[in-house]
């Protein structure tokens, strides 16, 4: 699909950008004048192939209706296969030259964004309304791995990810057990994504040469049943702590809480002598599992839970089990908790898979049902405890009335402030983060199917 071009009057050429550049002489005369001197410490390398970053792009599997994020777009090597390809280009630049360059050859073509941030600090978060996004960037070598890291690391509204970048960062990213490269961000990376490198570059196709080779890797999202419910928390920590010194045993590097290493090596059958780096990514997980010490990691709602039952007054007329309640619509009652920071964003959790209602849907910061002959305000604060991890008084907000919405359940809304972090039970809770309310609201408003209904009629009565 051929972008339409801008009326708008520029001081570059949009058919020549669009075109390419394509040789050391084209790049260093376009440099010249927008007045940019290429810089080691930025990573500034210019693909000059057009034929790879077709196939770069390519990778990416884009489609009409992607929101697609290309990171340093330079003079746009990749950036001219993207524009009128996907619904809508944001590319972020951390160059204010090249950011300024960019910003004036693009003025007035629809879907095109252009940004000057870094992509370090790049706040993600505004695109889940989105429902989806990709990623797509040739990254510098200084910074490449945490650019990567605040675009992958759980959770995130990515969906799939293409960076060129040095080739023995993405060796790490891809080593397998007993190797050189495998190591925490290996095991990090992989318990979430599949990662795949798809070429290999030498330093030839870029100007100016850098002094290592390239690779191009992508990052696909696991398959939930990929490997069992656990929490990255607890993950990082012990992954961390066993690669801090990578040739000594675990039994002298982990902190194993309450469990001694030979009954965790029983377990997992693993030799009482291994190091970090003889591990897989499963082991690792079954692990992390293995001393989670949350005491509630492996208790999913259970069906003959009691519950009391309620009139439309709100008042006791007898107790049930939980699978009756819900499977029969009876008027029971439960507690939703906001829990805000010092900035005034709201914590939402993403619920767990594993839940009977509401999987995998984002949630209140704390959620749940009153125990038989239990209070309100005394439930909210369990819940918080239970979920979260944390100690803290809540103060009330609201009744929500029972409907479909609510599960007919009475809603009793309580709010807290707190910084984190949480340590929830992976039975409960697949992960968690702080949105601004204005993101919030934005997309509640897009893309309600992402939510449990209870908390869009929490979020309604909160907000009016």
């Amino acid at each position: 699909m051929e972008p339409s071009l801008p009326k708008i009057k520029t001081n570059y050429d949009l058919k020549e950008f669009l075109t390419g550049f394509n040789s050391d002489s084209e790049v260093v005369r376009i440099l010249k004048k927008i007045g940019v001197r290429p810089s080691k410490g930025l990573g500034q390398n210019f693909l000059i192939d057009g034929s790879i970053a077709e196939s770069i792009v390519n990778s990416l599997r884009i489609s009409p209706e992607d929101t697609v994020i290309e990171i340093g777009p330079g003079l746009g090597a990749l950036t001219r296969h993207l524009i009128g390809s996907v619904r809508r280009l944001v590319l972020v630049e951390f160059d204010r030259k090249i950011y300024e360059y960019l910003s004036d050859v693009l003025s007035g073509l629809d879907g095109v964004e252009v940004l000057h941030q870094d992509a370090v600090k790049f706040d993600i978060r505004p695109f889940y309304v989105e429902g989806g996004i990709k990623i797509i960037g040739n990254l510098p070598y200084s910074c490449g791995t945490e650019i990567i890291r605040n675009f992958v690391d759980l959770p995130t509204p990515v969906d799939l990810a293409v960076f060129m970048l040095q080739k023995e960062v993405v060796d790490r990213f891809c080593a397998m057990p007993r190797t050189k490269s495998y190591g925490f961000l290996t095991v990090i990376a992989r318990s979430a994504w599949n990662v795949e490198k798809l070429q290999e570059l030498s330093f030839e196709p870029f100007t100016p040469r850098p002094e290592v080779n390239s690779a191009v890797i992508r990052f696909s999202p696991c398959d939930y049943d990929t490997y069992p419910p656990f929490n990255q928390r607890v993950l990082k920590r012990i992954v961390k702590c066993g690669f801090q010194e990578r040739r000594k045993q675990l039994k002298k590097r982990l902190p194993l809480g309450n469990f001694k290493w030979v009954e965790i090596c029983e377990e997992l059958n693993l030799k009482e002598t291994a190091r970090a780096e003889e591990l897989t990514v499963d082991e690792w997980i079954k692990m992390a599992r293995l001393i989670d010490d949350n005491p509630l990691k492996d208790n999913p709602q259970s069906g003959d839970e009691m519950f009391d039952v309620v009139d439309e007054d709100d008042q006791v007329i007898g107790q049930m089990k939980r699978s009756r309640v819900h499977s029969e619509n009876r008027m029971h009652r439960a507690v939703h908790v906001f829990i805000f920071n010092k900035f005034g964003d709201l914590f939402l959790q993403k619920r767990s898979r594993l839940k009977d209602s509401s999987p995998g849907l984002w949630d209140s910061s704390a959620s749940g049902h009153l125990n038989v002959a239990e209070t309100y305000h005394d439930a909210a604060v369990r819940e918080v405890f239970e979920e979260l991890g944390i100690l803290s008084d809540v103060d009330f907000i609201s009744v929500i009335e029972p409907s479909e919405n609510t599960g007919w359940e009475f809603v009793h809304l309580y709010s807290c402030e707190h910084e984190g972090p949480f340590n929830f039970p992976y039975s409960e809770i697949e992960d968690g983060i702080f949105f601004p309310m204005s993101v919030i609201r934005s997309w509640t408003q897009e893309r309600p199917e992402d939510f449990a209904s209870g908390f869009i009629e929490c979020l309604c009565n909160y907000v009016e």
